[in-house]
């Protein structure tokens, strides 16, 4: 907990933990109680409701019951998760909950937020990235140390066997007698995660028991490329003569960079607005079609939709433009 918390640009005023109520958010909701004792600091736990299970209300009630016992508030907010465009009911539940968590979080004036995805959870995330086709930064996976939506989210747990933690958890039951809720969907073969779960890991278990830990160091490695990788493209993005604020730069400036270093620049410049990355086939196409505005000229424009926001170039600068296309 104390590495973790070390890793952070600036100490923490308030922590939160995202607690769930199962047994790894529960364990880190343990350790980081006691961590705040031992550092005087203000310490809130933050449960998202998503109502998707009928069972949802007593685990509610079971995560109010765990921080009543360990002497800390505990805040519930119910999300509604609404249908998506192809993500499917997994992507939907979490970017609600994340949203959710950062309201909470605002609300108790807490930027740093404990997570408790564990080594186990990272190497089925480097596995189904890997499955999906993803690169050398996606499979990077969980990062310990990630800022999204203004809070700096901590993982200190992506090198501890689920094992160990379940052990501990076994234990708190035994001393305290509060005991850890059972989400059936984890173990649902029909949800994406819990397929690779109930399906997968057994075989890789049985063949290669190391597997887990493999696919974690792959991560930490990955992480390390992607950062290399985030560097170049910051340096090559400021050099395309930016304007408003890095909203809009120079197409001239980036049509002299490299076919590689064009996407690294564009996929940075889309992070920045804290846009989802295209696909590849779709971020090709992107550049083919920059790559014609510039061949035929800065007269023509462009306007591509991407999500909620149209990719444009006019006169020969490309911007994103969060209005609708006109009628």
């Amino acid at each position: 907990m104390a590495r973790a918390v070390a890793q952070v640009s600036e100490p923490p005023g308030v922590l939160a933990v995202a607690l769930s109520g199962g047994a790894d958010s529960a364990m880190m909701a343990v350790h980081a109680a006691m961590y705040a004792r031992r550092k005087a600091l203000p310490l809130h736990f933050l449960h998202i409701h998503h109502g998707l299970q009928h069972a949802a209300e007593q685990w509610r009630a079971r995560t109010h019951d765990l921080a009543h016992l360990l002497g800390v508030p505990c805040h519930s907010l119910r999300v509604q998760v609404g249908p998506t465009a192809g993500d499917g009911i997994e992507a939907a539940a979490r970017d609600a909950r994340y949203r959710g968590l950062a309201q909470l979080a605002g609300m108790v004036g807490a930027r740093h937020v404990l997570l408790a995805h564990h080594r186990n959870d990272q190497a089925e995330t480097v596995l189904l990235r890997l499955l999906r086709g993803a690169g050398p930064t996606g499979l990077a996976a969980m990062a310990p140390v990630a800022e999204r939506d203004g809070l700096v989210y901590l993982r200190p747990w992506l090198d501890v066997e689920r094992a160990a933690i379940l052990e501990q958890a076994g234990v708190f039951y035994e001393q305290s007698g509060w005991q850890a809720v059972q989400d059936p969907t984890n173990n649902d073969d029909k949800y994406t995660r819990a397929a690779v779960r109930e399906r997968l890991a057994p075989e890789l278990d049985a063949r290669w028991p190391g597997w887990r830990g493999n696919l974690a160091r792959h991560a930490r490695l990955s992480g390390e490329v992607a950062q290399v990788l985030d560097e170049v493209a910051a340096q090559d993005f400021q050099g395309l003569e930016l304007q408003a604020g890095g909203r809009s730069f120079s197409l001239e400036c980036w049509r002299r960079l490299s076919p590689a270093r064009q996407a690294l620049a564009l996929r940075y410049w889309l992070s920045l607005a804290g846009l989802r990355m295209p696909t590849e086939a779709r971020l090709n196409d992107i550049m083919r079609q920059l790559r014609g505005l510039h061949a035929q000229g800065h007269d023509r424009q462009m306007r591509v939709k991407h999500g909620d926001v149209f990719i444009c170039c006019v006169r020969g600068r490309v911007l994103l433009d969060r209005a609708r296309p006109p009628a």
